[in-house]
């Protein structure tokens, strides 16, 4: 018998503001977001702005490099669909200035610093 791993997928989940971690059909990670616009800036259609606020993983889960597959997953959605990205996320900050591959993702041209 084979054994192929366990199974990792980041979904999006639209109508909680989330992205989802799975791992072998558990849930056990969210990365929240919600759609970003400057005061008096109206939301064009097909360009869409999104706030990375906050990475959680379960506990139990921890220290296992989740956090990161969950960062990955949720930045290659938004690479995917031509999203741009505003990182509040210290964690999300930090992944970027170690994957600068991604900055064509981001909202602005520099990669956050984080704390």
């Amino acid at each position: 018998m084979l054994f192929d791993g366990p199974s990792i997928e980041v979904v999006d989940n639209a109508g909680q503001n989330r992205f989802e971690l799975w791992l072998n059909g558990d849930l056990v990670g969210i990365l929240g977001y919600f759609d970003y616009a400057e005061p008096g800036q109206i939301r064009r259609p097909g360009r869409r702005v999104v706030s990375l606020m906050h990475t959680v993983i379960t506990e139990d889960f921890g220290h296992r490099g989740l956090a990161g597959e969950l960062a990955k997953g949720a930045l290659d959605y938004a690479r995917r669909y031509g999203w741009q990205v505003r990182p509040v996320c210290t964690y999300v900050q930090r992944f970027l200035a170690e994957h600068p591959d991604y900055r064509e993702a981001l909202m602005g041209a520099e990669i956050p610093r984080a704390v």
